[in-house]
């Protein structure tokens, strides 16, 4: 029997909580800080995940065996070193990498490096500090359009640009290196443009072994058609019709063991998930970026196919034995469509009560950016305020059912985008056309 504990507050540790708390080996299930709807499944603690003294103290206090990190934010500051180092947490297993093995995250030019040093597939790229601005913009004169601009550092899933033109490529470096993003764009990574299909392949790995969990297309863009403003996600779809056991064998032999490998040779120990942003270039895999946690909302889509007791993964990812265990997926299709507050990803308002959760019958309903008001009312808390995820038999019924439930939820100022999974649905369609010519 395990004592648990989830750090983070987003859709993805409920997605987390939900799915470890049909364990029957799960004794006690606590999340820090959690939301309104994560209370259904685990005790909410009013805890910062980036308060490393007080999530020692609580783990200690209440016995707590496995500790599984949400956000990339408290990995990359070293909060599993912090843990590891204390004797009276000896006995705490944790899921998620050391602060060496979460640089693959936190900084994209050492992550650049890494699949330099290691013959992993990636686009070009150059690296520039604060005081190589000229030397930046002369590099980008002579670079070929569009032109990826990306933060080094941590900028909550806003740090990546696609510049189309070479003026908003020269704006965007000079507000980069002067601050745009704080710390996180004190250097910044120039990379060509990818032409391809992006897919998010998650691997769950405790070092040595590893095991390719259920692929997902999210959908960053806030408007339909992928127009406007990049944001942390407002859908995603699992399976992905196009990646195939021909295109994961290249994933694993080109990306998932060289990663692997350098990390060992790195002396970076790693036990946790792996996310690897892909850019499908004509069949072959091409890494965008490494995130050491899971995504959100891929997870939401992801861990509904997931029939497996996630539990069970998760000890076993921590405690080394992975290699051990067997992965079920269901072969249905999982559509996850996030409701989100008007404004976002900019400005937006919070306390707008919401209704018609509980009528939801043929979807699961995800809180994201959600808290419970004086009088027990669930009320909008973020930017990204829930995500529902349906599954079903095909893409277009596993839509139809995500669709019917984003509408049935209530709140004032309610944004979702309605085009989740069509693109899919369209190249579905083309490739049996094409296969029938």
């Amino acid at each position: 029997m395990a004592r648990v504990l989830v750090l983070g507050s987003g859709g993805r540790e409920h997605a987390f909580v939900y799915k470890i708390a049909q364990s029957p080996l799960c004794e006690a299930l606590f999340i820090a800080p959690g939301n309104a709807g994560t209370a259904r499944h685990a005790q909410n603690v009013a805890l910062d995940p980036m308060d490393f003294e007080a999530v020692a103290a609580f783990c200690g206090a209440q016995s707590i065996d496995l500790l599984v990190v949400g956000p990339e934010a408290p990995l990359v500051a070293g909060i599993r070193d912090a843990l590891s180092a204390r004797p009276a947490l000896k006995g705490l297993k944790v899921v998620g990498p050391s602060k060496a093995g979460a640089r693959l995250e936190g900084s994209k030019d050492y992550a650049k490096q890494f699949m330099q040093r290691y013959g992993i597939p990636t686009a070009r790229y150059r690296t520039f500090e604060a005081g190589q601005l000229d030397e930046a913009l002369e590099y980008l004169r002579q670079h070929p359009l569009p032109v990826v601009l990306k933060a080094d550092g941590l900028a909550a899933g806003k740090g990546v640009l696609i510049c189309e033109q070479r003026e908003q490529a020269m704006e965007e470096m000079k507000a980069m290196l002067s601050g745009k993003f704080g710390e996180a764009s004190r250097k910044v990574v120039v990379e060509e443009f990818l032409q391809g299909i992006e897919v998010s392949v998650f691997v769950l790995t405790d070092g040595k072994d590893y095991m390719v969990l259920p692929e997902a297309k999210d959908y960053k863009r806030i408007g339909e058609g992928d127009t406007g403003l990049n944001t942390g996600g407002m859908g995603a779809v699992s399976p992905v019709p196009f990646v195939n056991k021909d295109f994961i064998r290249k994933v694993e032999e080109r990306i998932i063991r060289p990663t692997l490998q350098g990390l060992q040779q790195e002396q970076a120990p790693y036990s946790g998930f792996i996310f690897l942003g892909l850019m499908n270039v004509g069949g072959d895999p091409y890494v965008i970026e490494y995130n050491v946690r899971m995504g959100d909302p891929e997870t939401q889509a992801v861990f509904a196919r997931i029939e497996s007791d996630l539990l069970v993964l998760l000890e076993a990812t921590a405690a080394g034995t992975l290699g051990q265990q067997s992965l079920q997926i269901s072969p249905y299709t999982a559509v996850t469509v996030v409701l989100a507050s008007q404004g976002y990803p900019e400005a937006y308002e919070k306390g707008k009560v919401i209704t018609g959760i509980d009528e939801v019958e043929e979807a699961i309903v995800f809180h994201a950016g959600t808290r419970q008001g004086s009088q027990g009312e669930i009320l909008t808390h973020g930017g990204r305020v829930l995500a529902v995820t349906a599954l079903a038999e095909s893409l277009p019924e596993a839509r139809e059912l995500a669709m019917k439930a984003a509408g049935s939820i209530h709140f004032d100022n309610k944004y979702y985008r309605r085009d989740i999974g069509l693109d899919l649905l369209r190249w579905q369609q083309e490739a049996e056309a094409s296969k029938q010519n």
